[in-house]
């Protein structure tokens, strides 16, 4: 017994310092590409779009940190640039489409019916265009740049927590102390902002970590489309799609910013993971 009990306590301890390094490591990522970002507004080695054609492709510590790219461009200023627009984009598009999602799946958890339904079918119908392809009917009509972005990822981000939200909003709605605001005469509007969406609110936080990791990719696909900010406002999907041409003559155009792509959607799933395991007392 005694055998049994230590075993058990080193599995909880180690389960313990894993869930602890996961939320440390993906809340270090993240903090530093948000330190990073807004770094970039006041400063940066050299202007981003400034152009030096004489010191064209430089490897790095040649010219710089991180080298230059085909216009002479610094490579290190261009990935700080780029980390605030590809933060501000993700940011501001699962921030609307959260809240809009939200909004939808907590309503419909409270009136059920033919509003359920509705939504679900909707979503069904947002899930069936990629934001890519969402992304390219818009820019079609309403040209490239941020705004195209943002509203892309935003419309597929809306079914997403609609969803989520809607499955805890119905699991929260059984529960003991719901039936027991209903008996005292709360109205579901009540109920639904007092006792349903405090008591939701850690899953949403959790999804919408996750949801800015894809959020992230799914700018930098947009920007190597050329869907995204406009140029010379420089983006590490469009640095990306540039280097394409000089992959066997200078692979670090390449391998930066794809590094920092995949960084950036590591660090927002870590911290993800770890948030569900901090606010879930089941894995404690």
């Amino acid at each position: 017994m005694m055998a049994i009990a230590s075993e058990t306590s080193i599995k909880r301890r180690s389960f313990i310092i894993s869930r602890q390094i996961k939320l440390l490591a993906g809340s270090s990522i993240v903090g530093l590409l948000v330190a990073v970002a807004l770094l970039s507004l006041v400063w940066t080695p050299l202007p981003p779009a400034k152009m030096q054609i004489i010191y064209k492709l430089q490897p790095p510590l040649a010219f710089g940190v991180l080298g230059t790219d085909q216009f002479g461009r610094d490579v290190l200023s261009m990935l700080m640039a780029g980390c605030w627009n590809s933060l501000s984009i993700a940011i501001t598009a699962v921030a609307i489409g959260g809240t809009i999602g939200s909004v939808a799946g907590i309503s419909a958890a409270a009136t059920r019916g033919i509003f359920e339904t509705l939504l679900m079918r909707v979503c069904d119908v947002i899930f069936a265009l990629p934001p890519i392809l969402s992304a390219m009917i818009l820019g079609a009509f309403l040209g490239s740049g941020r705004f195209t972005a943002i509203t892309a990822i935003a419309v597929f981000m809306i079914p997403v927590f609609a969803r989520v939200t809607l499955a805890a909003a119905l699991q929260a709605w059984s529960r003991d102390y719901v039936l027991a605001a209903r008996a005292i005469g709360n109205s579901r509007l009540t109920i639904s902002v007092r006792h349903v969406l405090p008591n939701i609110m850690n899953q949403i936080i959790v999804h919408a970590a996750i949801q800015l990791g894809l959020a992230i990719l799914t700018e930098a696909g947009l920007s190597f489309l050329g869907l995204g900010v406009a140029p010379p406002a420089p983006t590490w999907g469009r640095m990306l799609a540039d280097s394409q041409t000089y992959l066997g003559l200078a692979p670090w155009l390449a391998i930066l910013p794809g590094l920092t792509i995949a960084l950036a959607v590591l660090g927002f799933n870590l911290l993800g993971d770890g948030l569900r395991d901090f606010f879930d007392p089941r894995r404690s």
